[in-house]
């Protein structure tokens, strides 16, 4: 007798992502090893190695990821449109929300490095590299930013918010984004860059009422009603937006630290969110995007 995958649904939480993330290992692992093993045949240093196996696979496990939630939301939640669930969509105003996070993050990045300058930190310098970092920089961040926020503040935060308080998902989903990144000096700033991308989501919630969508699901119906639905491109352009910003000072060698002050301020190993001054200004926009959730949900 075959198995229901609906019951999935009625399991708590951390067993229905334990489930999902070991059913994408299981799609994953036949179409890595062999890549894998492919690589060490035809490349030289253990490096060159490990960026060529990542940049074959990762594509294909994010397409898999992506097909994953599809047959996820079919079988298990009776939800054929999980995606838009999660706040996916390619409107007008999610390419406006896409813009606005992108301009927000970047800025939010160089006001951050303009005013270590004007306090003597760092000097900036010409690069020739300039161009080329923007524009590589930005394919690189809207990759980074889709991929991340989909699956932090798409798939792991629907999983977390099916079960428990919004407060509860806020701190667990921020912790668990800024464990996989690793538990280094800028872990803190990453569990608040994590809820700071909730928040972001959270001020693009619209209305899902009855009869909007006609889904079986005692679930999902428990939360119809006013700003049910939340829009992932305020988020994935915010994410990207800082992403960008670091990439072009970082790979275009448009600054150096001039050593006035401790690494624990300016960032340690020149990372701005493992140090004081990062953290302070994740903080403001932190604070920022927590106004504008607040604001929503006050409408």
């Amino acid at each position: 007798m075959a198995f229901d995958l609906s019951q999935i649904a009625r399991y708590p939480a951390p067993a229905r992502i334990l489930i999902f993330i070991l059913a994408l290992a299981v799609l994953w692992v036949p179409v890595a090893v062999p890549v894998n093993f492919l690589m060490g045949l035809f490349t030289i240093s253990p490096e060159q190695h490990q960026n060529t196996a990542t940049i074959l696979t990762l594509p294909i496990l994010y397409a898999e990821f992506i097909l994953l939630v599809k047959l996820w939301g079919r079988r298990v939640y009776r939800q054929p449109k999980l995606l838009w669930r999660y706040g996916l969509d390619f409107s007008r105003q999610s390419g406006k929300d896409l813009l606005l996070g992108l301009a927000i993050g970047v800025t939010s990045l160089f006001v951050l490095f303009i005013a270590e300058g004007t306090l003597g930190w760092l000097e900036w310098f010409p690069s020739p590299h300039l161009l080329r970092a923007a524009l590589e920089g930005l394919l690189v961040a809207l990759g980074i930013g889709f991929a991340e926020e989909l699956l932090f503040r798409g798939w792991l935060l629907d999983e977390l918010q099916r079960d428990y308080s919004s407060q509860i998902t806020l701190w667990v989903s921020a912790i668990v984004f800024a464990s996989v990144h690793g538990f280094r000096a800028q872990f803190p700033a990453l569990v608040l860059l994590g809820a700071t991308l909730v928040f972001a989501k959270r001020s693009r919630s619209t209305p899902v009422r009855e009869g909007n969508i006609s889904w079986d699901s005692d679930k999902w119906k428990s939360l119809q009603g006013k700003h049910a639905r939340e829009r992932l491109a305020l988020p994935i352009g915010l994410h990207a937006g800082l992403v960008w910003g670091y990439y072009i000072i970082n790979v275009g060698q448009v600054v150096k630290y001039t050593g006035r002050i401790a690494d624990w301020v300016t960032g340690v190993d020149q990372n701005p969110l493992a140090g004081l001054m990062g953290f302070l200004f994740l903080s403001i926009l932190a604070l920022g995007m927590w106004w504008s959730s607040q604001k929503r949900q006050a409408e």
